[in-house]
């Protein structure tokens, strides 16, 4: 066994992972991401029997347009796994992929998970990664390693503030020493922007919309703050016809549907304003908080949260990257970061 671990060793590289509700992010250690995918899996049923169709873009791409035998999954939900057998092979997929199919790959992975997952899913996410081939799994906390790629002072004595909005979680985390002083895990997100988008068509122009839809009309004129009458078409089907129709709809409308869930956002990090230490708080009136995750790439949410807080908000240089290259340099840095990653 020693002399197979020490060829697999040369086979292959040490891996992070961003595994996200939305997208999967790999990292390999000294050549940042590699790869950038949906965490979807096409999974086809003959006969009673499951195999794997398709991941990644290639399944996206049939979330919502599968025929009655193949099925379009999403394995995580809230940052968590719903589907272990799904999320094993999804992994497998991506180890392969990056590792050029080669049969010997079996790294050791670095994976990321939110700081609100209980033990057992942690150990869920790490089993998943062991059975998918790995040598040996750790884990860091996201905000940690969103902090990390973001740049942040974290191991100073100063206090520092990430909110990662992803797609499944926002992680609402205060930073000092290398250590998290305070933490949360909110299970709303970008999706549930999505999920908000589509309620509101049905509510105000009683029109269906799938996923891909919502989450393009977030992407393209999703805003937090209105600042323009602009009109976007928006195609689905309608509710009392059931017939095919397009709509208009503009930055205003976007905006409402979207309240609620960044109302929620904006209370999670009022809370955490409340419970950090007063001397950490000082520190944040001048270092304001960064936001990252895909949900910062929405328009004038960092406006919106300022104007909100009163503390200044930055976005960071890539915010859907900021957690896998964090968890990348975690990787790269062992012996500075070792007291921040954990096995189950």
């Amino acid at each position: 066994m020693g002399l197979f671990n020490k060829v697999s060793k040369i086979w292959s590289q040490d891996m992070a992972i961003d595994l996200g509700t939305a997208n999967t992010l790999v990292v390999l250690k000294g050549q940042g991401v590699v790869l950038n995918e949906p965490s979807v899996v096409a999974v086809v049923d003959s006969k009673g029997k499951k195999s794997v169709l398709a991941v990644g873009d290639e399944a996206k791409t049939m979330l919502g347009r599968t025929p009655g035998n193949i099925q379009a999954i999403r394995p995580l939900r809230d940052g968590v796994i719903a589907d272990f057998i799904v999320t094993e092979e999804m992994i497998k997929h991506f180890i392969k992929k990056v590792h050029k199919r080669s049969t010997f790959a079996n790294p050791r992975i670095l994976i990321c998970v939110p700081t609100g997952s209980t033990p057992v899913e942690r150990k869920a996410i790490q089993d998943s990664a062991l059975a998918a081939g790995a040598r040996r799994v750790q884990l860091i906390e996201e905000p940690i390693a969103a902090a990390i790629g973001a740049g942040l002072p974290i191991s100073e004595a100063t206090g520092s503030m990430v909110v990662d909005i992803g797609g499944g979680t926002t992680e609402i985390a205060v930073m000092s020493l290398g250590g998290v002083v305070y933490s949360n895990s909110l299970r709303v997100a970008g999706d549930a922007m999505d999920h908000a988008l589509q309620n509101f068509m049905r509510k105000e122009y009683n029109l269906l919309i799938g996923d891909s839809t919502a989450e393009k009309i977030k992407k393209e004129i999703g805003t937090a703050l209105p600042t323009n009458n602009n009109k976007y078409p928006v195609k689905g089907r309608d509710i009392r016809s059931g017939t095919p129709k397009e709509v208009n709809i503009s930055e205003v409308d976007t905006s409402e549907a979207l309240n609620p869930i960044l109302k929620e956002i904006i209370n999670g990090i009022k809370d955490a304003l409340e419970n950090t230490p007063p001397e950490l708080s000082a520190d944040l009136v001048d270092m304001g908080l960064t936001l990252t995750g895909g949900g910062a790439l929405l328009k004038n949410i960092d406006k919106r949260f300022s104007k909100e807080t009163g503390l200044p908000v930055h976005i960071a240089d890539d915010p859907l990257a900021c957690v896998a290259i964090g968890t990348g340099k975690a990787l790269d840095q062992e012996e500075t970061f070792s007291s921040i990653l954990s096995e189950y």
